[in-house]
């Protein structure tokens, strides 16, 4: 079953953290873009991670219903019967979460959850992620502690965020926050290991200088060295097996030779959304522009049906995001590297 089981998706985090590679996890709105990342994994013979904002939830259950959960669990359903057709393995996430969202968005997902495991199937998603960030670290530990709890007796692993990637994603924007705020320090690290460790298998997005949104190559100014320092923090108070799995997020405009670096310091998991939406937008427009006059009824002539019927153009949107998140599984490493059918 192509949507890795629990017990797969932490084989999965220990084989990249073990290899030094990192699995693209690319956040999805629709049955097209679901279909893109499924096309970019088994084309790349890459594991991968599919992941839902509560942005992208909203937008998926359409206008009339305007629901994040009920959106997440419809593109989640759909993951798991399109994933069936493919020879690697994905999970599936959620990413950020603030703490004024838990109650409408996280909880109904665990519920959701809660019911799948009692029919005998797996969890819907594999993990989720609680971005605490934006109140202070004791009140983020607390509540993903209680988060955490609840997670690990559905066998779902928690994402959790200390420190603020900068800029701006789904109406969140922290682009005004001082620089200090993008770096997380060696106490923080060890403190969220402390406090989470004992509860269950968590992810930590650490903060090294990240920024959401469109930037040109270079424009980021990342320090991974900070994962570096928080790491070795961490393992010189509670030994070697204490290296935490960690998230990059904000990559966009990230030099090769930064990303590349962070693989060494523990980083599983990259988010992909900004570079993979122009991917998917670009041919769209070529297409519209080649085609204007078909595609509109132009002075009141019929127009050509054959290039305004979606699936023309939707499909190049499909083709060109596949191509660019192959990108991404080559720049992380993960190419050629699944455990589909090992584990």
């Amino acid at each position: 079953m192509p949507v890795a089981t629990p017990k797969q998706y932490e084989a999965m985090l220990d084989a990249a953290q073990k290899g030094n590679y990192a699995y693209p996890a690319v956040n999805v709105t629709s049955i097209t873009t679901i279909n893109a990342a499924l096309k970019a994994f088994s084309d790349a013979k890459s594991d991968g991670i599919i992941q839902v904002s509560t942005g992208g939830g909203q937008f998926a259950s359409g206008l009339n219903v305007n629901d994040a959960a009920f959106g997440a669990i419809v593109l989640a359903e759909a993951t798991h019967i399109l994933a069936e057709k493919h020879d690697v393995l994905v999970a599936l996430h959620t990413d950020h979460c603030h703490p004024e969202k838990v109650d409408g968005f996280l909880k109904p997902l665990l519920e959701a959850s809660r019911k799948r495991i009692a029919e005998g199937k797996g969890p819907l998603f594999q993990s989720h992620m609680f971005d605490g960030s934006v109140v202070d670290l004791k009140e983020n530990l607390e509540i993903s502690k209680a988060l955490l709890k609840e997670c690990a007796e559905l066998d779902i692993i928690l994402e959790v965020e200390a420190g603020c990637v900068g800029g701006e994603e789904d109406g969140h924007d922290t682009s005004g926050l001082p620089a200090e705020k993008l770096y997380t320090t060696p106490e923080d690290m060890v403190e969220v290991y402390e406090a989470l460790q004992p509860i269950g298998r968590f992810l930590f997005a650490a903060t090294f200088g990240n920024v959401h949104g469109a930037y040109k190559p270079g424009s980021v100014k990342l320090k991974p060295t900070i994962l570096r320092d928080g790491q070795k923090a961490v393992t010189e108070k509670h030994g070697a097996d204490a290296l935490m799995d960690l998230v990059f997020h904000g990559g966009s405009g990230s030099e090769l030779s930064d990303i590349r670096e962070t693989l060494e310091y523990g980083v599983v998991k990259m988010n992909i959304d900004t570079d993979t939406q122009y991917a998917f937008t670009r041919p769209v427009v070529t297409h519209i522009c080649e085609n204007i006059e078909g595609v509109l009824k132009i002075d009141g002539e019929v127009g050509n049906k054959k290039v305004y019927d979606p699936r023309g153009y939707l499909k190049k949107a499909e083709k060109n995001m596949a191509d660019r998140l192959m990108q991404a599984a080559d720049d992380l490493c993960s190419t050629g590297k699944t455990i589909f059918g090992t584990v």
